[in-house]
C-alpha cells in the first residue's frame, strides 16, 4: 500500500526475444536478448528500451526498421509474450521494408552458407515453357568504394530473408505473367571473386525474363534483410548501399 492506503495496480510481465543485425549486432555484442517488458508494451518502447543501451538507434533513426515475427512492423503495434522483434539496420542497398496464385514456388529462394552453384538455380526455373533464361550473378570484387577488399562477410536475418526473396518472386511473377523467378543468396565469408547472389528468371519470352530478372535484384536489395560488411586491407565496416 502506499501512503494513501490504495493498492498500487500488478503489471503482468511478458517476454520478448529480440534479434540484432548487422552494425546494430556488433555494437551490442549480442545477437539475441530475452527482454521482459509490461504487458501491452509497443514496439516503440522495446525500441526506447534498446535506445536507452545502444546510441546508435537513434543514431539510424527512421532507417531502423523493425519486424515482429518475421513480418514489417510499426511503432505503435502491440506486443505479446513470446513474440520475436527484430530491429533491422539498413540492408546493403537501400532503406526500404505478394500475392498467392502466382507462378512462383516455395523453395525457389535461398539462403545459403555454401557456394552458390548458378545451374542449380536455373534448374529451379527451366522448363519446356521457358522460351529466355535470364540469370545474374553478383560476385565479389577487389576494390569498392575507393578501398581494396580482401573478403566480405555477409549476414542475413535468413527465415525473414527467405520469405522476402519469395514475395519478391512472386511479384514479379505478377507483373510479368508466365514467369518464374529463383534466387540464391550467401552468406558467410566470401572471398575475391565468389558469387554473392545470383538471381535467374524463366519467361516464354526473353523481354519478360530480362524485366523479371532485374525487377527481382534490384528488389532485393531494397528490401531483403541481408547486410553486407566490407573487409578493407585499411578496416572494415557495415555497408548500407550498393555503390
Amino acid at each position: 500500500m502506499d501512503g494513501a492506503g490504495s493498492l498500487r495496480p500488478h503489471m503482468s510481465k511478458m517476454k520478448i526475444t529480440l534479434k540484432l543485425f548487422g552494425s546494430l549486432r556488433e555494437a551490442m555484442g549480442e545477437s539475441a536478448i530475452q527482454v521482459e517488458l509490461e504487458e501491452g508494451s509497443s514496439v516503440s518502447v522495446l525500441r526506447s528500451w534498446l535506445s536507452e543501451r545502444n546510441p546508435l538507434v537513434e543514431k539510424l533513426g527512421d532507417r531502423l526498421a523493425t519486424s515482429v515475427n518475421l513480418e514489417i512492423a510499426e511503432a505503435d503495434v502491440i506486443l505479446r509474450d513470446g513474440d520475436e522483434v527484430a530491429f533491422l539496420p539498413p540492408v546493403a542497398g537501400g532503406d526500404g521494408a505478394g500475392d498467392d496464385g502466382t507462378s512462383a514456388v516455395p523453395g525457389f529462394c535461398t539462403i545459403s552458407d555454401h557456394a552458390l552453384d548458378e545451374a542449380e538455380v536455373v534448374s529451379r526455373v527451366s522448363g519446356a515453357d521457358a522460351g529466355g533464361i535470364v540469370s545474374f550473378v553478383g560476385n565479389v570484387r577487389d576494390r569498392a568504394r575507393g578501398h581494396d577488399i580482401e573478403y566480405l562477410e555477409y549476414e542475413a536475418y535468413p527465415e525473414m530473408a527467405e520469405r522476402e526473396m519469395q514475395k519478391i518472386a512472386e511479384e514479379a511473377s505478377k507483373k510479368w505473367p508466365g514467369t518464374r523467378v529463383a534466387i540464391a543468396h550467401r552468406v558467410g565469408r566470401l572471398e575475391i571473386g565468389e558469387a554473392a547472389v545470383v538471381v535467374v528468371a524463366a519467361g516464354a519470352h526473353r523481354e519478360e525474363a530480362f524485366a523479371a530478372c532485374r525487377f527481382a535484384i534490384d528488389t532485393l536489395k531494397v528490401r531483403v534483410p541481408i547486410w553486407k560488411r566490407e573487409v578493407a586491407r585499411d578496416g572494415a565496416y557495415w555497408v548500407d548501399d550498393h555503390a
